[in-house]
């Protein structure tokens, strides 16, 4: 598959407050194929072109550019100024973000379907973009009318379900969830650092909803989340349980697994990731 190829098995994921070219560089150093600029970046995607002139081979996507935030005519425009600077190196994520967080959000998948429609004019191409997606119809649309989909915080479950739509809709296309991950010498401290992150995602309806729908209890969720759920959706405390996460997603039908690593040391976590998985050999 050529999308498979342009963005290699594994990737990582990182938001854009944390982002710089010497972080960019190293990711690439270490033989990630692609790097996920997170946290709703800036539709002008200056942070982008930077982190690709810093860089020569890796593939930056976003995740996500947030559809309500930024006009879709403007980032259309802002995508071909890097595609005529860095040809093929750049995907356009976008999503509908949260309701609790975007107060003008309603009719997420018509106002996805209405942003893409201003894509097709403005000369994106499917496999130039791709969707934040966890819903079925949602899902469907992603395989539809982009390269595929980018699910965040997500299990191996919802994985399998969406591999299942993709095949039923357009089976080439790209499945890439982002899968969190906490090396540490101490698993309860890999626990907390997890949790303090994951607070606030546990007080979005939309993570929620597809984490129940996906085979997670209710009663997991409570009070910062169970040690199991944790552990599921934050793999930890090990380098080996960290790519036993990863490998979850990849057995249930996911083409690439955007790693997304928590904790003080980052790089080192993606080092020790790296030469477990013979990236870097």
């Amino acid at each position: 598959m050529v999308a498979t190829r342009q963005f290699g098995t594994y990737g990582v994921w990182r938001g854009a407050a944390a982002l710089d070219e010497d972080f960019a560089a190293r990711v690439e150093q270490l033989g990630y194929g692609a790097l996920w600029v997170g946290g709703s970046p800036s539709g002008d995607l200056r942070l982008v072109e930077q982190l690709l002139d810093a860089t020569e081979r890796i593939t930056l996507a976003t995740g996500i550019v947030n559809i309500w935030k930024d006009d879709a005519a403007d980032v259309a425009r802002s995508f071909q100024r890097i595609e005529q600077r860095h040809p093929g190196r750049f995907v356009i994520g976008i999503g509908s973000g949260h309701r609790e967080a975007t107060a003008e959000r309603r009719r997420p998948l018509a106002s996805l379907s209405a942003y893409l429609d201003v894509f097709d004019a403005e000369g994106i191409d499917r496999d130039q973009r791709i969707l934040a997606a966890l819903g079925d119809r949602t899902l469907a649309l992603a395989a539809e009318r982009s390269l595929g989909a980018h699910p965040y915080l997500t299990t191996a479950e919802h994985t399998s379900r969406a591999r299942g739509i993709f095949d039923a809709t357009r089976p080439g296309a790209l499945l890439a969830p982002e899968q969190k991950v906490v090396i540490h010498e101490d698993r309860d401290r890999a626990r907390a650092i997890a949790r303090r992150y994951l607070t606030r995602y546990f007080g979005l309806e939309n993570y929620v909803g597809a984490l129940v729908r996906n085979g997670v209890d209710e009663e997991d969720l409570a009070d910062g989340g169970s040690d199991a759920l944790i552990d599921l959706v934050a793999s930890n405390p090990t380098v080996a349980a960290a790519v036993a996460g990863i490998d979850a997603h990849l057995d249930a039908g996911a083409d690439h697994v955007a790693i997304q690593p928590l904790g003080d040391d980052p790089l080192g976590s993606l080092e020790q990731l790296a030469d477990e998985l013979a990236l870097t050999r």
